[in-house]
């Protein structure tokens, strides 16, 4: 799946699929939702660079479009951590 174009994503809402206590974790779920074709807004992610406070803020939020949502918490639920 690609990226949709801009036009085609008009008046679409962007919906939370998961929450990151910090950057790194943050950007671990954008890429993998990236990797796998997901339009990814990161919700607080200005805030907490800038002060630093993410946590204040409930953390940083992983969102993709609405119509998304579904696949991308499917994908984030399959793929735990690594066997050890």
């Amino acid at each position: 799946m690609f990226w949709p174009e801009w036009r085609d994503v008009a008046g679409m809402d962007f919906v939370t699929v998961a929450k990151a206590l910090n950057s790194a974790e943050a950007e671990l779920i954008r890429s993998r939702l990236e990797a796998n074709g997901f339009l990814v807004n990161v919700k607080n992610e200005d805030a907490a660079a800038t002060f630093g406070y993410s946590l204040e803020l409930g953390g940083e939020e992983i969102q993709v479009l609405e119509n998304q949502a579904e696949s991308a918490r499917a994908l984030l639920q399959s793929q735990g951590p690594p066997a050890s």
